[in-house]
């Protein structure tokens, strides 16, 4: 048996091995298994015409580990979870987290309790293999109102303690508003952060998507230690395209402005984070997949 092929087995046993070992390794245990990935959006156009295809390509670069951004109608990417995570073992990856919003509609107030929609999307999340449900979206109406925010953050407290019970943990992902929205005298993303239980809710900090609103990955690094279980590396360029982020869109790795290094290093040493995830959105008029290939192989140069 080839070392990947063990590594892969491994890690799979660690996945799969029962809610009753994980929900106990994955909120007792402060040492986590860190895991280097890529967000599937990365290669969006090509997954909506060949997931499969899609995934070996990946899988040949040295990827091992994927986050999905796709799951509509209890399918990821067109299959069902029990067919998508047999595509997943048979390339010898793994899918760790994925990103599926959560709204204050998947909360039915008449029977306090979460909708069965919801109950089913974390029962596939589960059943494909994930360790964390990301919700990667706040709804506008709630951004501006503190009494609705507090009672959807306790919904999110709520949601991981569904998750819990399946041997996950559920999080929330940002993009720009959290940080040009103010709810009192701090950023919505603070406010987010000290309104949810870190034992119950994860953050995955992008470090791109804050650039142009005036977050600063270090410094919440830095005021926030042990909070963020999971990052999107990007790396970002000035940028007048349309479509572009707060005046930046996202580039390979180590050739834009930020100072990608530096993060991922902290956020290895303080941040508490275990799971890196590539993504870029925006490739410059090259192919996309040269591109993940790129920024696979400078996070290897940097040691992960």
């Amino acid at each position: 048996m080839d070392n990947s092929r063990r590594d892969f087995i491994k890690n799979t046993a660690l996945v799969v091995a029962g809610s009753a070992l994980l929900s106990d390794t994955l909120f007792a245990s402060p040492k986590k298994i860190e895991r280097l990935g890529i967000q599937l959006y990365s290669i969006r156009d090509a997954m909506k015409k060949d997931p499969k295809g899609s995934l070996k390509k990946l899988a040949d670069m040295g990827y091992q580990h994927v986050e999905h951004a796709n799951y509509v109608d209890r399918k990821f990417y067109g299959y069902t979870a029990k067919d998508f995570k047999k595509i997943l073992y048979d390339l010898f990856l793994l899918m760790p987290s994925g990103h599926t919003v959560m709204t204050a509609n998947d909360w039915d107030t008449s029977k306090n309790d979460f909708t069965d929609k919801w109950k089913y999307t974390i029962e596939d999340a589960a059943e494909v293999g994930q360790r964390y449900v990301i919700s990667p979206w706040l709804d506008e109406s709630l951004r501006g109102d503190k009494d609705g925010l507090l009672r959807f953050m306790e919904q999110f407290n709520k949601c991981g303690e569904l998750c819990k019970k399946s041997g996950m943990k559920f999080g929330y992902h940002n993009h720009n508003f959290e940080f040009s929205t103010k709810i009192g005298d701090i950023t919505l993303y603070e406010f987010i952060i000290q309104n949810t239980d870190p034992a119950l809710v994860a953050q995955q900090m992008d470090i791109g998507n804050m650039l142009g609103a005036g977050g600063n990955a270090l410094d919440l690094l830095k005021k926030y230690p042990n909070r963020f279980e999971l990052m999107h590396v990007k790396d970002e360029i000035k940028s007048s395209e349309p479509g572009n982020m707060d005046g930046y869109d996202s580039t390979i790795l180590g050739a834009g402005v930020m100072p990608v290094k530096e993060i991922v290093k902290t956020a290895r040493k303080i941040g508490g984070t275990s799971q890196f995830i590539i993504e870029q959105e925006s490739y410059q008029g090259k192919d996309p997949f040269d591109c993940v290939k790129i920024d696979l192989q400078m996070m290897k140069k940097w040691g992960f």
